[in-house]
């Protein structure tokens, strides 16, 4: 996902921030924040379920389909023959269907965009909570989250900035990341984020004297 000199310049860059501010700013970056494996079992049950509508709006035209495919002429369906036919069709259609979910491109695809800004919510909130919540004596961590796969980011302070920055005063850092990374630039946005973040930080809180550093400088991959 990065660079030796990505990692070198974002550790850099929260550096600089940080020397301006009381805030602490945390970087992480995953690949992805869910495998939406729910997801593909919603997809598959639903085309199982489109198997046996189509087969009960039509079925003379299926029924047919299948005395042709095996040769039968004007055969006589039982209902358990007919039930079976509904049964292996749903079957058949829910396995490719996972099947198909199995590859990673298509699974996001499929995913709705509400589900994947959720998802990545919650797994932002619970690294920021492991990572960065209450870790720092004035309550000044902040956490700048990327999740690569479905191209989302969050931006989630504690306490003491949270009372004085409103969430909306973020916007400009999540512009200055994703701009770049929308041209593949993952580390270039990172860093502009971190700059952007930090000068809203050293006009909120600036830093004392007596400050020190609580929180790493790297950028942590997950």
């Amino acid at each position: 996902m990065l660079t030796d000199t990505d990692r070198k310049d974002i550790a850099e860059a929260v550096a600089a921030a940080e020397a301006t501010s009381a805030g602490e700013i945390v970087t992480i970056i995953t690949p992805q924040s869910d495998s939406y494996r729910d997801v593909a079992l919603a997809w598959s049950i639903f085309v199982a379920f489109l198997a046996l509508a189509a087969l009960e709006l039509a079925p003379t035209f299926y029924l047919s389909l299948i005395e042709r495919l095996l040769g039968l002429w004007a055969h006589e369906w039982t209902p358990r023959q007919v039930l079976g036919i509904a049964l292996t069709a749903a079957v058949i259609k829910f396995l490719g269907m996972l099947l198909l979910m199995a590859w990673r491109p298509l699974r996001l695809l499929l995913t709705p965009a509400p589900i994947k800004s959720a998802r990545v919510h919650a797994r932002a909130l619970t690294c920021f909570r492991i990572g960065a919540e209450g870790r720092t004596t004035g309550r000044t961590g902040i956490l700048i989250y990327l999740s690569l796969a479905e191209h989302r980011a969050e931006i989630i302070a504690d306490e003491a900035i949270a009372s004085k920055v409103s969430p909306e005063v973020w916007g400009d850092a999540m512009h200055a990341l994703l701009g770049p990374l929308r041209a593949g630039k993952v580390g270039e946005g990172m860093v502009a984020a971190v700059r952007k973040v930090g000068a809203v930080l050293a006009e909120h809180l600036p830093r004392a004297a007596d400050d020190e550093n609580e929180l790493p400088d790297r950028v942590i991959e997950v």
